[in-house]
């Protein structure tokens, strides 16, 4: 009798415990996006010389590392190409060359410029339109290198 009483006692207890851990549990059907894995060239190396010197082993390897066939299938015709040796190469943008760092420079000095231009020709207008205003008369600019006009 005791221990059926016992056992009656803990019983909701016990519900009680599994409905707070149902409430901790997330949501089921909300599924984290998959995260795309990326093997360095070396990697891949390493796992074809292993597979290849133990085939018989080579399922095993692959649980263990996670893998499929088919990416000892792939890396084997990358390795075959020789495209496992430019794999070793950073991806991303390439350093600009010197030539192209001095082009962006003087381009960005040339805006700069024309930017500037553009105000002193307002400046130059609104003087003149000032003059014709209040009737002064300017002084005619020669210009210094006649070869450059028209």
């Amino acid at each position: 009798m005791v221990q059926q009483a016992e056992m009656e006692a803990a019983v909701p207890a016990a519900a009680e415990r599994v409905r707070d851990l149902r409430r901790e549990v997330a949501d089921p059907q909300v599924v984290e996006k998959a995260k795309r894995r990326r093997f360095s060239a070396s990697y891949k190396l390493k796992i074809l010389e292993e597979v290849d010197r133990n085939p018989h082993r080579s399922g095993a390897i692959l649980r263990r590392e996670g893998l499929y066939s088919s990416h000892l299938s792939a890396w084997r015709k990358q390795r075959e190409e020789g495209a496992l040796r430019a794999l070793d190469k950073k991806r991303g943008p390439k350093g600009k060359s010197a030539e192209q760092v001095q082009i962006e420079k003087l381009a960005r000095e040339k805006a700069r410029l024309e930017r500037e231009l553009y105000k002193a020709n307002a400046i130059i207008d609104a003087q003149k339109k000032l003059a014709e205003i209040l009737g002064v008369d300017l002084p005619k600019i020669t210009d210094p290198d006649p070869d450059t006009s028209e």
